[in-house]
């Protein structure tokens, strides 16, 4: 084979072939072979994470890539998602371009993902060299949503807010309060009797004039008298505000409901005893309450003299409901009243062998560190040491059974506690965002509690509970009030209740949850309620007949 010499002419085509294959090298200025990519991310403040938790909903996403990126590809190929696929709004702001900012406001406690599409392209038409998911969840908005007051202030500012419910709302003809905001004609017997309690820290801290609460206080007493149907004295549980007429709780609810009379009669007592004036319109008062007070047949509810008392009987129903009122719950005030009344009291046996019987409420175990006196264990919902406690003073309270204030702080205490450990995971729930409590739910009303646990705080809860847990409740106020306050605070105060884990939030109020708020912040400031109904004789000699011992 012989080889035949290369010419001028074809080397020359050669050497321009060689030429122009090295002329286009990444060596030549002109062109531009550096891979279009994103540099760094930053969401809120942190930068190149895979995966970001606990974010603020508001969301602030910085992406600086190493070029400019044509606006036309961003939308597309930039998107935030839920967890359902839903695409979430995107602000995109490209005035620094390369860095691209973007804000979203997105729900608290959820999780998203955040993609980068290698559909999206640089200026000059490079597309990014790899796209990127990011795993975002959500925590809370922790910004405060009202201007910070001192806590004094905000003690008042609540008190007053809640307050309103009992005077804005309450029903026109009677006065007395209705069920909830939800509720028209339907007014509450033991709402109504927290409500008179509100009232009187109203008129003490000058919400309303003396002489204001006092007329409405007795518009409901002149109604209670002269237009609502009576059970051997007591009243029902819910009642026409219009007529007088009762309402059924429920089909075999149909007549008088003996706790509810206590704790209406609970706070006409109370008031009984601020209402002291030597004048006609307040010895009147007095009077007309005195003559209601005496005529509660709490020896008719023993139900043929048995040594307990039973809840409920209506005169064409009878004692089919058959419920005994056994402790340890919220009902323990309507043992105390019942033998303090001057007229049908019951006797000594009646409370130690129908309520504590015999002793046999007790619990004694130890929770989180805390020993439970009484009930059921962990305590139960937290109205327990609530509702009797209202005016009943529980500081230096005791029995042969319990301590009552041992009883209620440490009720408190493992409530807030159980919170803190949060065993079942749910959103929110801490040291400032506690307070387990009969309420509204996500699912429905239920008597929420460690044993009974769905996820649902209740304001009540934990605000109520400050004369015990003081700096706990005090925290949570904080929380509900500063952090919350955009989901939870309205015209009559705070909301019933809210679930972190469902995004749900109330907007309803009820009577018997707003009503403790108002009075216990009270016996928590200056011991008002709690000064006014143990300064009355006759429960006085109710609590020793049962044999308490008791400041007075």
């Amino acid at each position: 084979m012989s080889i035949k010499p290369i010419n001028k002419d074809t080397c020359f085509l050669l050497f321009m072939a060689f030429s122009a294959f090295s002329c286009s090298g990444s060596d030549d200025p002109e062109i531009d072979t550096t891979p279009f990519k994103l540099e760094e991310i930053s969401i809120n403040n942190i930068k190149n994470q895979d995966s970001y938790t606990d974010l603020d909903p508001d969301l602030t996403i910085v992406l600086t890539f190493s070029d400019k990126v044509a606006a036309n590809s961003l939308s597309a190929n930039i998107t935030l998602k839920d967890k359902e696929g839903k695409t979430q709004p995107l602000n995109i702001n490209t005035d620094n371009n390369p860095v691209i900012t973007i804000t979203s406001g997105v729900q608290q406690f959820a999780g998203y993902e955040l993609t980068i599409n290698t559909g999206l392209k640089s200026n000059e038409g490079v597309s990014i060299l790899t796209g990127k998911v990011y795993s975002l969840s959500t925590g809370m908005n922790l910004s405060d949503k009202f201007p910070r007051i001192t806590d004094e202030e905000l003690l008042t500012l609540v008190q007053k807010h809640t307050f309103r419910y009992f005077w804005d709302f309450a029903h026109p003809v009677s006065g007395m309060a209705r069920e909830r905001t939800t509720s028209t004609g339907t007014v509450t017997t033991g709402g109504t009797g927290f409500g008179v309690m509100a009232l009187i820290v109203a008129a003490e801290r000058g919400f309303v004039s003396r002489t204001e609460a006092l007329s409405h206080i007795q518009k409901i007493v002149s109604f209670l008298d002269t237009k609502c149907t009576r059970y051997h004295g007591a009243y029902a549980h819910w009642i026409n505000g219009d007529t007088g007429a009762t309402i059924p709780f429920s089909a075999d609810d149909n007549g008088g409901d003996l706790v509810e009379t206590a704790l209406l009669f609970q706070g006409l007592l109370t008031a009984r005893n601020y209402f002291k004036e030597d004048t006609a319109a307040e010895t009147k008062f007095r009077d007309d309450i005195t003559r209601l007070w005496e005529a509660i047949e709490w020896s008719w509810y023993r139900k043929d003299s048995e040594d307990v008392l039973y809840w409920h009987w209506s005169s064409d129903k009878g004692w089919i409901k058959n419920l005994k009122i056994i402790g340890w719950n919220e009902c323990l005030i309507v043992y105390i009243l019942a033998a303090s009344s001057p007229t049908y009291p019951i006797p000594e046996a009646v409370y130690h062998e129908g309520w504590a019987k015999n002793g046999n409420l007790a619990n004694g175990g130890s929770f989180y560190g805390h020993k439970l006196p009484l009930g059921r264990d962990y305590g139960g919902p937290l109205f327990f040491s609530h509702y009797s406690f209202l005016g009943i003073d529980p500081r230096n309270l005791t029995d042969r059974y319990a301590n009552y204030w041992e009883q209620n702080r440490n009720h408190s205490l493992i409530n807030y506690k159980y919170c803190i450990e949060n065993p079942k995971s749910y959103n929110g729930y801490s040291s400032d965002c506690w307070g387990l409590t009969a309420s509204d739910g996500n699912t429905g009303y239920s008597a929420h509690s460690p044993s009974n646990d769905k996820g649902v705080i209740a304001p009540t809860a934990a605000i109520s509970s400050i004369p015990y847990t003081p700096e706990e409740s005090m925290k949570a106020l904080h929380f509900f009030y500063y952090k919350m306050g955009d989901k939870l605070w309205a015209d009559y105060g705070f909301v019933d209740a809210f679930n972190l884990s469902a995004n749900w939030f109330d907007n309803q109020h009820i009577a018997i949850d707003q009503g403790p708020i108002v009075i216990m912040i009270e016996n928590y400031r200056t011991q008002l309620l709690w000064n006014l109904l143990m300064s009355d004789t006759e429960i006085q000699a109710g609590l020793t007949k049962l044999g308490f011992s008791f400041n007075n």
